[in-house]
């Protein structure tokens, strides 16, 4: 059912945990689908420095988190804004029409991260 890539990321994910102090926090999905989503931040001059997860959930649930904290590192809250869930797919080189919300579930994380972020500095 999955590919060796996110077989791979599945049993070594990156970014695992959870950052103490976090500039943004964001929680997503739920415990009636199976899959629950948390995404830390740590973001210096509108930069993600740092970006951890805790998931809850099946294979491509874990890879998507693993790969979208990946992605985030190093961009400006903008561009981390403008990763979509078919850029994750694409970087898990597929995943299970079924695992497609998985994807989803990784880009509103970082989504509702950046928003409690955003909500802390007003």
């Amino acid at each position: 059912m999955y590919n060796e890539k996110v077989l791979e990321i599945f049993a070594n994910p990156r970014n695992v945990g959870e950052i103490e102090n976090a500039d943004g926090v964001g929680t997503v999905g739920n415990a009636s689908c199976g899959d629950i989503m948390k995404v830390y931040l740590k973001i210096e001059n509108d930069v993600i420095v740092d970006a951890k997860f805790k998931t809850f959930g099946c294979a491509a649930a874990i890879a998507s988190s693993s790969v979208a904290t990946e992605m985030i590192k190093g961009k400006t809250i903008e561009e981390a804004l403008k990763i979509r869930n078919a850029d994750v797919v694409e970087q898990l080189e597929g995943l299970p029409p079924q695992k497609i919300h998985c994807s989803v579930l990784a880009e509103e994380a970082i989504a509702a991260a950046i928003e409690n972020y955003r909500s802390k500095q007003k």
